[in-house]
């Protein structure tokens, strides 16, 4: 079966197989590897992507479902020559150690910041709870989206 998305901008008309996961098609058929799969089950956040703006597992949304869906990855975080303010607020505050999470961790905290521009710290923790993470403690992930979140208020202003 042939589907139509976009991802990252680009508008994309793919083959797939109807029990194709959208992370195999992304990783498989697009090359996109900052999508990890680490659980298979949607429990880990590894795979995380923005679906329509909304955070996702890609590991438990089936191809099919992203038919006519608009599909961002880290891939599509900034312009390629400079980086995503979320994504420069992480190196700042060392929220990557090892990085097998840190893609979708971005991806969450980057669907939190598109509908709650200016979240509380429980709300970052509660937007975040869909990622594990093994090395960082959260600390530091915690202060990269509130300090991006300041940024983007102070911008505002």
């Amino acid at each position: 079966m042939r589907i139509t998305l976009t991802v990252n901008g680009v508008q994309r008309t793919v083959e797939i197989t109807p029990d194709m996961r959208l992370i195999d098609l992304l990783r498989e058929r697009l090359g996109l590897t900052s999508v990890k799969e680490g659980c298979s089950e949607g429990e880990c956040g590894a795979c995380t992507v923005l679906m329509d703006g909304k955070a996702v597992t890609s590991c438990t949304v089936m191809a099919f479902q992203a038919e006519g869906s608009d599909i961002l990855t880290v891939e599509g975080l900034g312009d390629g020559k400079t980086l995503d303010p979320l994504q420069q607020a992480f190196i700042d505050h060392d929220a990557v150690q090892c990085g097998f999470c840190t893609p979708g961790m971005l991806m969450a905290a980057k669907g939190l910041l598109l509908r709650t521009p200016a979240p509380t710290e429980e709300e970052i923790r509660v937007g975040l709870s869909g990622n594990l993470c093994r090395c960082t403690g959260y600390l530091p992930i915690l202060r990269a989206v509130s300090e991006t979140a300041k940024r983007g208020s102070d911008d505002a202003r």
